[in-house]
């Protein structure tokens, strides 16, 4: 070859090497998480969904890309966010935090891989056709939190014995809240029980719901699983301690920040879950032959802090079958 020849050859192929590496960067597969929080509110389960990820060999930025919507707790935006996903041309679609992501989703595509997590009956909510055979392009993992309000009561109940009138926060945006309102209020008959539900969509609306509750004359008080919910959890611990109300939150995350107790499921765990079955996806497995994954294991926090705060004093039978006491 002559060397003419051969320095244009090395020059060509040293000029074509960046844009190569841009299309493979390109042809990275990209995975849409649709959430219906803010990014900050999210930081513990997008962790989880990038530990399951990992469990796969994929890394952001590495062997996949991820592309992020965001609700901020504004549900109607949901839509939107999701038909952009669709766009972008995502290979899977990860919606997180409620049912109103998955459905979201479920409208926007019937054949882009979804995969979500929340914690309804996905069968009841129309997300799926079964359990073992979720079938379509749907499957995921489903916490379902709106099946234990019947434990959640039994625990404020063995709390405070005297336990007569309750009261439920709840979200009307969210789609399972009319399932939800229905199932507490039936757990709440068969124990002889009161509930008084008051609604929110925005922070400002939370000094009237609890207000509602003090006429009522609540003596304690269930804020229901919801994501907006979730996002403000500070400012909903800070206000139950405001006015002195024993609370049960349905995840560890209100304990973190102060609040008395919840009972639910393990939802780091199951979020890891939602991450490992995305990669199990993009290695060739359909959503339709994926069962939905089910909660192998609930959790019992108590902060013996804010009890004390309270004037509470929580029996040893309840602390024994705590898996996490908050001194």
């Amino acid at each position: 070859m002559k060397r003419r020849e051969f320095i244009r050859l090395v020059g060509g192929a040293t000029a074509a090497w960046p844009l190569a590496a841009r299309a493979q960067t390109r042809a990275l597969p990209v995975i849409g998480i649709l959430s219906v929080t803010a990014s900050d509110a999210s930081r513990n389960s997008i962790e989880a969904i990038l530990r399951g990820l990992a469990k796969m060999s994929y890394a952001d930025g590495d062997t996949v890309s991820i592309d992020y919507r965001w609700a901020g707790g504004d549900y109607s935006k949901l839509p939107q966010l999701a038909t952009e996903l669709v766009n972008r041309g995502v290979s899977i679609i990860i919606a997180s935090g409620n049912v109103n992501a998955a459905k979201a989703a479920i409208a926007a595509t019937s054949t882009i891989p979804i995969v979500f997590a929340n914690g309804g009956d996905p069968i009841k909510l129309g997300l799926i056709a079964s359990i073992s055979r979720p079938g379509g392009n749907v499957t995921g993992v489903s916490f379902f939190f709106s099946e234990l309000g019947a434990k959640r009561l039994e625990i404020l109940r063995e709390l405070i014995p005297s336990l007569v009138r309750i009261g439920l926060l709840v979200n009307p945006d969210n789609s399972v809240t009319a399932t939800d309102i229905s199932s507490m209020e039936e757990a709440a008959r068969m124990l002889m029980m009161q509930v008084t539900v008051a609604r929110a969509t925005s922070a400002r609306e939370f000094e009237p719901a609890f207000a509602s509750f003090a006429t009522s004359k609540a003596q304690a008080l269930i804020v229901n699983t919801d994501a907006f919910f979730n996002s403000r959890r500070d400012d909903l611990v800070a206000l139950a301690a405001r006015l002195s109300i024993p609370t049960s939150y349905p995840s560890h995350n209100y304990i973190s920040a102060g609040g008395l107790l919840c009972y639910g499921t393990d939802v780091d765990e199951m979020y890891q879950q939602a991450g490992v079955y995305a990669g199990r996806i993009l290695r060739g497995a359909k959503p339709a032959d994926l069962p939905v994954m089910q909660p192998t294991k609930f959790e019992l926090m108590i902060n013996l802090k804010t009890a004390r705060a309270l004037g509470l004093t929580v029996p040893p039978t309840l602390l024994a079958r705590a898996d996490e006491v908050i001194e």
